[in-house]
């Protein structure tokens, strides 16, 4: 998990890769709340984190669910890093071929045949 969790930490911002490591990584990774993970982070204000897991939330990374009978939300995580991963590389290279139309599909075209051997055995354990 480490290759895919330092890559999934590396493309979110500082902050959110710090909480989501911790989310993914800690005894918190079922369901917390705020005030958990500010306890993980104390020198960070509780705003912050408040504030920090909400975005989380809104870009899909975590499941919010408003607790009955408390003004706290519940959280837990949508998934794993390779799961973001794989959504992030999605969202991209759809953005990328909007953007850029055949030339991107073409260049995409010729990463795939330059994999090696072990990328070309990985790709199929992903199909």
């Amino acid at each position: 998990m480490t290759d895919a969790l330092d890559r999934a930490i590396a493309a979110l911002g500082p902050l959110e890769g710090r909480i989501m490591r911790l989310v993914w990584t800690s005894c918190v990774a079922n369901e917390f709340v705020v005030r958990d993970i500010a306890a993980l982070v104390p020198e960070l204000a509780y705003t912050t984190v408040m504030t920090t897991l909400r975005r989380l939330a809104d870009k899909g990374l975590l499941h919010a669910e408003a607790r009955i009978g408390r003004r706290a939300h519940s959280y837990r995580a949508a998934g794993k890093p390779a799961d973001y991963l794989a959504a992030a590389s999605r969202r991209e290279a759809s953005e990328v071929v909007a953007r850029y139309g055949d030339a991107a599909l073409a260049a995409f075209a010729t990463q795939l045949g330059e994999l090696t051997e072990e990328q070309r055995r990985r790709l199929g354990e992903l199909g």
